[in-house]
């Protein structure tokens, strides 16, 4: 597989569990992506609570599943080539573990290589209010090239359906690593429209 048509998808237990999911079934659908996920211990009891499935169910869209304890896998050494990394949801608490280089599982780890490698660190962090903590926590992260990317809907496009407003959101996340998602949203294109 292309080092190009990678991306590792984390999964923690912040709120949020549908937009992991949905990167995931996206990328499936796409074809020509292969995909690595993580799932935190509090990532697998947020996705049976807010999507009532088994950790099973979500780690079948994915084509790699690795064990968040599993220091030693692939995906934590910069030798192994990927497009970037996407965590989302995103906790405070792995937020706080890759702003500061706590690599105390594969989640912060992969995010640590991301950062240290060059590619793109996209964190969808989900938490209100924030704290200082959270704001110092996600300005480090960005002063060391990640992207920050609070799911927050754009009322502009006009959507119908939680489900619409999702697609949104996961579009302009690929969008981040130069994959085309027009189907999943209508970009703006200002009021002057006709």
């Amino acid at each position: 597989m292309s080092e190009n048509k990678r991306l590792i998808i984390a999964m923690t237990g912040a709120t949020g569990a549908v937009y992991g999911l949905r990167l995931l079934q996206v990328l499936r659908d796409m074809g020509g992506w292969e995909t690595h996920l993580i799932v935190s211990s509090a990532g697998v009891l947020n996705i049976h609570h807010e999507l009532g499935m088994k950790r099973s169910e979500v780690c079948a869209f994915a084509d790699v599943v690795h064990d968040v304890g599993d220091i030693g896998a692939s995906i934590a050494s910069g030798a192994f080539k990927t497009r970037g990394m996407i965590i989302a949801p995103c906790s405070m608490k792995t937020l706080a573990a890759v702003a500061h280089g706590f690599s105390d599982n594969l989640i912060a780890r992969a995010a640590d290589v991301a950062l240290k490698e060059r590619r793109r660190l996209v964190v969808v962090p989900r938490e209100t209010p924030l704290n200082l903590a959270h704001i110092r926590n996600m300005a480090a992260i960005t002063e060391m090239g990640g992207i920050v990317f609070p799911p927050l809907p754009a009322f502009y496009g006009k959507a119908k359906t939680l489900a619409e407003l999702i697609d949104e959101t996961v579009g302009r996340i690929l969008e981040l690593f130069g994959i085309e998602t027009e189907a999943l949203f209508e970009p703006w294109e200002g009021l002057g429209k006709s």
